[in-house]
């Protein structure tokens, strides 16, 4: 197969890397910057000696519900993307099924 079908699968599972790299990539630096937020807070209030482990473990807990709010536009474009590749197999797998079982297949109009 390495008709238009297959560029268009390419270009699309490109997206989809993209996205969700910059999808995770933003989730990381959220819980870098509350772990930095976190830690320099309790400096500031008089607390000498915080570990840097606390801080970073309550960042990830508060990073998990802002994460969904913050983020919410970049999880739904790295959502679409994989919906969207899904779709781009699911209809290849069909056409392939079709020609083994002997049946002309049309390509359907997206």
């Amino acid at each position: 197969m390495s008709d238009n079908s297959d560029n268009q699968t390419q270009g699309t599972g490109g997206r989809l890397v993209l996205d969700v790299v910059v999808y995770t990539l933003a989730r990381i630096a959220l819980v870098v910057a509350l772990t930095a937020v976190i830690y320099y807070i309790a400096k500031l209030i008089g607390i000498a000696e915080f570990p840097l482990i606390v801080a970073l473990l309550f960042a990830i807990v508060l990073a998990l519900p802002l994460g969904i709010w913050l983020l919410a536009p970049l999880r739904r474009r790295a959502t679409a993307s994989i919906a969207s590749v899904d779709e781009r197999r699911r209809k290849d797998r069909e056409q392939l099924q079709a020609r083994l079982r002997g049946q002309q297949s049309k390509p359907k109009k997206d």
